[in-house]
Order: structure tokens, then sequence, then C-alpha cells
């Protein structure tokens, strides 16, 4: 311990190329910094180049003359030569879904692992915590003989789901982290919220408007609706979205993204003027991005109809939002059920074929947002939001003393 006194305790980070895995990483990252951890964070150049705005604020518990980018240093991990996989598209935000295979492949591929020990040769980090999906890895930092710790970037009901605890009856406890630890053998400790600070976002990013936009409403009179940033619902869900959120009479702030290159025009997906007028100034269509944590932190924001992304659902409850689930892939749906069984939202049931339902999405906003019927959720999400607040750091602090009896101080 005295030697982690004396100097900062350096270590390298690898999270998987999505966007969310990235994020969760990175308030990791700055939550370690705070405890006298340096940072070399490691990743793709174009998915460093798009959080690098995110070091350059404050680092809060230090001098504020200080940004995080004195304590988080980006590290760029070159993936090997793809023709059909250029570097753009060393990231799955906008990724085209055919060439997920191929990023896979590239992230995996020797000359990744080659350019990878390079980095560690370089930087002789005390640790490296690095993303589950990144199976090579331990090998990789065992046999250079640094201490290496896993980061699981979803949430716990995801974690346990994966790992088949299938024993467990309905009536039981949860002894979360033990049962997970004694089932992988491992040490397993949780992180907590890892949600990204509320910024000053200029107007030359264009969510000045949005937020004039809200502040014209009332409280908790608008739902926000996102769908992350790689999951792109079909033409006939985006029309079911579309209607669902005009029949709901609700405003509605809908941020629509497409991967790169191939963007569907709005008027296909029936947003087309004739929509738009019957929306009127209830509804808002914003393409590509907006600034989700802002949005939700405001107080006109009732609802968020989201696709369950472990990041997203954590920001919605810790904004105190009741969740509107509408899953896509991946873990979502177990996030949806989560969000459902702790009573922090609903999810949107599908038809037989797999189709979103104008109707249902309609139902499930004014239940959410507005009814009778919804009040508990509205105030568990309240709780949820409280609760959080009060228990700040705890578990981070729980994890640096773990880490540091990984590296030995």
């Amino acid at each position: 311990m005295a030697d982690a006194k004396r100097r900062s305790i350096r270590v390298l980070m690898l999270p998987w190329l999505a966007h969310g895995h990235v994020s969760s990483f990175i308030e990791l990252a700055k939550k370690l910094s705070h405890r006298n951890f340096h940072i070399y964070f490691c990743s793709t150049p174009v998915l460093i180049n798009s959080i690098k705005p995110k070091l350059s604020h404050h680092h809060h518990h230090r001098d504020l003359q200080n940004s995080y980018s004195n304590y988080i240093e980006p590290v760029e991990l070159h993936l090997p030569f793809i023709p059909d996989l250029p570097p753009h598209y060393h990231t799955t935000k906008g990724l085209p879904p055919h060439l997920s295979p191929t990023l896979i492949k590239a992230f995996n591929m020797t000359g990744t692992r080659a350019n990878f020990s390079n980095i560690v040769e370089t930087v002789k980090p005390d640790l490296i915590i690095y993303d589950i999906l990144s199976s090579w890895l331990p090998e990789l930092a065992s046999s250079m003989n640094i201490p290496n710790i896993a980061f699981f970037t979803a949430g716990v009901a995801s974690f346990s789901f994966r790992v088949h605890f299938s024993k467990k009856k309905g009536d039981e406890e949860f002894p979360f982290p033990e049962i997970c630890s004694d089932a992988l053998k491992k040490i397993v400790v949780p992180v907590g919220p890892l949600v990204p600070e509320p910024v000053r976002v200029s107007d030359s990013e264009g969510s000045d408007h949005i937020i004039n936009w809200l502040n014209k409403k009332e409280i908790s009179s608008t739902v926000y609706v996102s769908f992350g940033s790689e999951c792109y619902p079909c033409k006939e869900d985006m029309e079911e979205i579309a209607y669902g959120l005009e029949v709901s009479n609700m405003n509605f702030i809908w941020v629509v993204r497409y991967p790169d290159g191939e963007k569907m025009k709005l008027e296909e997906a029936v947003i087309d003027d004739a929509y738009l007028g019957r929306i009127k100034d209830r509804g808002m269509i914003v393409e590509n991005w907006a600034p989700q944590t802002k949005i939700l932190e405001h107080s006109s924001i009732g609802g968020f109809v989201s696709h369950c992304g472990w990041g997203s659902v954590m920001e919605s409850i810790t904004s105190g939002v009741p969740i509107i689930a509408v899953p896509m892939q991946f873990e979502q749906p177990v996030n949806a059920r989560f969000a459902e069984a702790s009573g922090v939202g609903m999810e949107v049931k599908r038809d037989n074929n797999g189709r979103l339902c104008r109707e249902n999405l309609s139902k499930v906003i004014r239940e959410v947002v507005l009814d009778k019927n919804g009040d508990d959720i509205r105030r568990k999400s309240k709780e949820m939001s409280h609760l959080i607040s009060r228990k700040g750091d705890e578990d981070i602090d729980v994890v640096v003393q773990e880490l540091l009896q990984v590296i030995g101080m």
C-alpha cells in the first residue's frame, strides 16, 4: 500500500469495440483515476477520436485546472488490414450489420494480438482490465506476467443468465455476487452504476435547440425515444413506432439512426411532411445523435422508450425516468425483464411474428407516463434514483481494494 501512495498505479484497459462497452470502460476509468490510478485506454483510432472530447472535461476530484486527459491516456490499437473493413468501420457504431463477423475476425487476428503485445511492452502496466469478450487476452497477459481482470459491462441479470443459474427458486433471495463467484470459481465484484455525467454541449453540436424545446414542455409530459448506437429498427417497426407515438398523444423526442452508408429516407418510414404536420410541436425527430444523459435529467421527461442496452437502462434508472422497454437483440430482453421485475419499467409486447404493434406501444407509453396504473412504476423509478444517489461510489471503493490485492499492493 505504501508503494501505491508513492506512485500512480498503471492500468491498461481494452474494451470491446462497441460504443456501450467503451462508454462503461470510460466511466470506470474516470472513477479509478480519482483514486490514484493512471489509465492507458486502448482502442481503435476511430473510437479513440470519439472519446477524446469526454477526456477534456474537468477532473472533479482533483485540481479543477486539470482534465481527465491528464490521468487517462488514449492508446491506439491498429487492426490488421482487411479490404472490406476500412478503419472507419473499426467500431460497431454505424457498422453495417453484415460486417459484424468481419470486425470480430479482425479483432481476434494474430496481428491484433501482436500489436497489443507491443503496447503492453511499451506501457508496462501493473494491471490489464479487459472486456470479457476479449477471449484471447488472459492467456496473452499471463504469458507476459501481467495481472489481468475481466470487466463485464452488462448488468447483473444478464451476467447471471449467462452462467445458467437455473437452480435458484423464484422465492429465494439472490445472494449476488457470492453465487456468481461460486459458479465461476473467481471473485466477482459489482462496480455500481457507470453513468456519464451530463456535460455542457455547444450548440454547434446541435443540442441547445433540443433543450430549449424541452423547456417549453410541462413536467413529465414527454417521452424520449432512442434505440442505442447499433440497433436499427426495420421499416415495419419504424412505422409502428411512428404511429404508436402519434396515437399516444404524448410529447416525444425520437432519435433516429442508421448504419453508415445505409440511410433510409425518413419518408420511407412514413416520417413524411404529412406525419410531421400531424405531430406539429408535440414531436421532435432528431437524426443520429442527441445528448441522452442531459435529456433524461430534464424535468419534462416522463418516460424512456428504450432498446434496454444496459448503459441506457442505468442512465434511465439513475435519472429516475421509467422505462418503456422495446428490446431488440443481445442481452436486451433480459434487461427488459429486469426493468419490469424491479418495478421501474414495462415491456411493450410484440405480436406472434415478433413485430411491434402501434397499439401496444401507445398503451404502454400512456400507462407508464400518465395513467394511474403507472403510479407504482413512477414511484419506484424515483426511489431507485434516490437509492443510487445515496449509495454513491461505495462499490468502486470495494473494487479498488480488490484491484490492489490482485497487483500485490
